[in-house]
């Protein structure tokens, strides 16, 4: 068995301590970077979010992939950057004003980064000035925004309407998430993207990101 489908295997059993030295062994072998990424640690991660989407796996195991394919990710880093390997988009994400929960919004980026995605995570109770001022900083193409509660879904219409004002809406794509959203609400504020889970979310983005 090659290095690569190694690094997948283990990264999807969650062996993160495996999964760094078979990404350092891949280094070491001179294996290109964007390759070590692209059908190891993305190829593992992949499996992952399809199996969680079938209900195959749950919130622990993509918990123990995600940190094993950090783990990977951290050695592979400083080479990405010298390779001039690029991330497949950028995006921003955070829970909106009001709302503390992270489980979805943590699970979200972990799928997002598992797919080559650049992603900020503003954290949680974060305020729509942040969101849009993180977008035209840091130049994301997408803002992510997450609630689990009823009474904060409303953050997300100031989130497209603050975005409107900064004159970005045509540049950035805004997605939104979470428990009590719909397609409808979705519709109804104005935003470009829902989806209803963290693996449709990754997949959505990164055809976003392509298009834009």
């Amino acid at each position: 068995m090659n290095v690569l489908t190694e690094i997948s295997e283990n990264l999807q059993r969650g062996k993160a301590k495996v999964v760094k030295e078979l990404v350092q062994q891949a280094i070491d072998q001179g294996i290109p970077v964007q390759q070590i990424l692209d059908e190891g640690l993305l190829a593992g991660m992949s499996v992952i979010g399809e199996k969680f989407k079938n209900n195959e796996v749950f919130v622990p195991e993509v918990l123990v992939a995600a940190r094993a394919m950090n783990m990977g990710a951290a050695l592979l880093k400083p080479l990405m950057a010298e390779a001039g390997v690029e991330a497949a988009g950028k995006v921003c994400i955070g829970t909106v004003k009001g709302d503390l929960h992270d489980i979805g919004k943590n699970l979200v980026k972990m799928m997002m980064e598992g797919k080559g995605l650049e992603v900020i995570d503003l954290g949680t109770d974060v305020a729509p000035e942040t969101y849009v001022q993180t977008a035209i900083d840091q130049g994301c193409q997408i803002i992510c925004c997450s609630a689990l509660l009823t009474t904060t879904m409303g953050m997300m219409e100031e989130v497209v309407k603050k975005a409107g004002e900064a004159g970005i809406r045509d540049k950035v794509k805004i997605m939104v998430g979470g428990a009590p959203v719909t397609q409808t609400f979705c519709d109804q504020i104005g935003a470009d993207c829902y989806t209803p889970d963290a693996a449709s979310a990754a997949d959505a983005a990164v055809s976003m990101c392509q298009t834009a």
